[in-house]
């Protein structure tokens, strides 16, 4: 790719972030920007100020090498130094301070951006320093999407209807034979530091769900008593199922009829059967996977299935291949504002026949937060290396509120496995003699 076309390409995808995030921020007044909605959350007006001050931090200060725009905030918008269920007691930019602060950065940012070699040094190498801030923003931007959930009122976000399932005849299963894969990126420019290196992993035959597992699915669970048989759970998992008193998953609720309804961004809905469950713990997948006589897949083998093409033995960027998604691969980007329905993406499917593993709803799997073998930390320890070893679950996959530029088959998401505000779901697998 030549220079003009990279930093084409880093101006789209930052640009896209902005008008996410100013989006995600307009919609409400200020009263609702300064709240905390969820002891969870921070307030909306913390990460748009945040947004901003990672921005000059790295490309203000660091690639452009400019003076501070606003030094005297650092620490109040460094994430590691306050907890968010402490940010509203903090001295923030109000609303309009906070929007004159990211645009302020941002114009810097342009003109960085123009005079960048895009060479040289690793954090200019392909522009990698511009698509981390533009990842970083759309992550932010995915957990704003996660506080307009928590957020109680009328609706205030709107998007197009999710399209119908197209493939009605989605297998149950897809079994993946035996065999190395080359697991991780080292070429992929934009990956962030948890992806590399690449390193070949041998992973035995197993089976994995050809979709996501649906509500109605969950349903069933239910019903069958699963929120109150401990044998189905893990004793770390029936513990915190009591504790937190569970019953369904988060923002379900049962009506005097028995039926079941949903609450999505202030609309309330009967629950849909053919949709992928979101808002559920690594505790409730870990106990419905038991339940299904199966168990959550490792992430090796995760993106076996998502990156593996038996026909090439080579690894790709994506299921359907190395290009970049597109509205009929996978719902993606905030274009909707819940998962489709299982088959709504035929084009997506990997090679092996696998569904929507991209977008809808990031995936819990089996597997802790660890470095892959020759790990470096790169730009900064606390991207990842510090809640390396944690008492996190790896997610993969995305959501449908994941921006195409942080989501992709390498990309590793992790979260405490206690956590349902995000929009996780799971997928179930087995074991398969050989």
């Amino acid at each position: 790719m030549s220079t003009d076309a990279l930093r084409d390409d880093l101006a789209t995808v930052l640009a896209r972030a902005r008008e996410r995030s100013l989006a995600l921020t307009e919609c409400v007044d200020e009263g609702e920007l300064i709240a905390q909605h969820s002891p969870l959350m921070s307030p909306l007006v913390w990460d748009l100020a945040h947004i901003g001050n990672q921005e000059e931090l790295w490309l203000v200060r660091d690639v452009g090498g400019r003076e501070p725009v606003r030094r005297d905030i650092d620490e109040l918008y460094d994430a590691f130094k306050h907890a968010r269920a402490d940010r509203p007691a903090l001295p923030l930019l109000d609303p309009a301070q906070a929007r004159g602060y990211v645009a302020q950065v941002r114009e810097k940012a342009w003109d960085v951006l123009d005079r960048s070699p895009l060479r040289g040094r690793p954090l200019e190498h392909d522009g990698f320093a511009f698509a981390m801030i533009a990842q970083h923003e759309q992550q932010h931007d995915e957990t704003m999407l996660a506080t307009h959930q928590l957020r109680s009122g009328a609706p205030v976000l709107a998007a197009e209807p999710v399209p119908p399932a197209i493939d009605t005849a989605v297998p149950d299963e897809v079994v993946v034979p035996a065999g190395a894969f080359t697991m991780g990126t080292s070429t992929d420019p934009w990956a962030l530091d948890n992806e590399r290196p690449a390193h070949r992993v041998e992973v035995p035959t197993f089976a994995l769900d050809a979709a996501p597992v649906t509500n109605g699915q969950y349903l069933q669970f239910i019903g069958d008593g699963g929120y109150r048989r401990p044998e189905l759970w893990s004793e770390r998992g029936w513990r915190h199922r009591q504790s937190a008193a569970l019953v369904a998953p988060q923002f379900w609720e049962r009506d005097t009829s028995g039926d079941w309804w949903r609450r999505a961004f202030g609309v309330r809905a009967p629950v849909a059967p053919d949709r992928p469950v979101v808002h559920v713990s690594y505790f409730e997948a870990d106990a419905y996977a038991r339940w299904a006589g199966k168990r959550l897949p490792t992430e090796a083998e995760w993106e076996k299935a998502a990156r593996w093409d038996p026909r090439t033995g080579t690894s790709h960027r994506f299921p359907w291949g190395d290009e970049e998604p597109t509205d009929e691969h996978a719902n993606l980007g905030q274009r909707h504002l819940e998962p489709a329905p299982v088959g709504a993406y035929p084009a997506g499917r990997s090679p092996l026949g696998v569904h929507q593993l991209i977008g809808d709803v990031w995936e819990w799997t089996s597997s802790d937060f660890l470095p892959y073998p020759g790990f470096s930390a790169f730009p900064y320890r606390e991207y990842s290396e510090v809640f390396l070893g944690g008492d996190y679950k790896v997610l993969r996959g995305g959501s449908f509120g994941t921006d195409p530029v942080a989501c992709r088959g390498t990309f590793r998401n992790w979260d405490h496995p206690v956590r349902r505000q995000i929009f996780a779901g799971f997928r179930c697998a087995r074991d398969v003699s050989e």
